[in-house]
């Protein structure tokens, strides 16, 4: 965690170092007092870096919601599944038939044998 003037670059040009965040071993090293006295002088914290600062009881307050998942149009349910709903319905409509039918799109099906003369 960094603090950075909202005009300037984060990856090069920063005021101080406020801490380090391990997301894998949910280990946080913050300096707790340098972050009050930041916020105190206006500092806004990102969303995540808010929650993070409440979980750790460094501010109070709510949690706020960062993450903003939306599925793209269309994407309702799976194409796959569609298929599969309407399938039982068109079997209970339209009974198979008992009695296999010959093939057409054969070369061999249309042909009939002529016996020699």
């Amino acid at each position: 965690m960094i603090i950075s003037e909202k005009t300037k670059d984060t990856i090069g040009d920063y005021l101080e170092v406020l801490g380090t965040y391990d997301p894998h071993t949910n280990k946080a090293n913050l300096k707790t007092d340098r972050i009050q006295y930041w916020i105190s002088k206006g500092a806004q914290a990102s969303g995540v870096i808010h929650n993070l600062l409440i979980s750790h009881k460094i501010i109070t307050g709510d949690k706020i919601k960062v993450a903003n998942i939306k599925k793209k149009e269309g994407e309702e349910k799976p194409v796959a599944e569609t298929p599969k709903a309407a399938e039982p319905q068109a079997e209970t409509a339209a009974p198979a038939p008992e009695t296999p039918q010959p093939k057409t799109d054969t070369p061999e099906a249309g042909k009939t044998e002529t016996p020699a003369a």
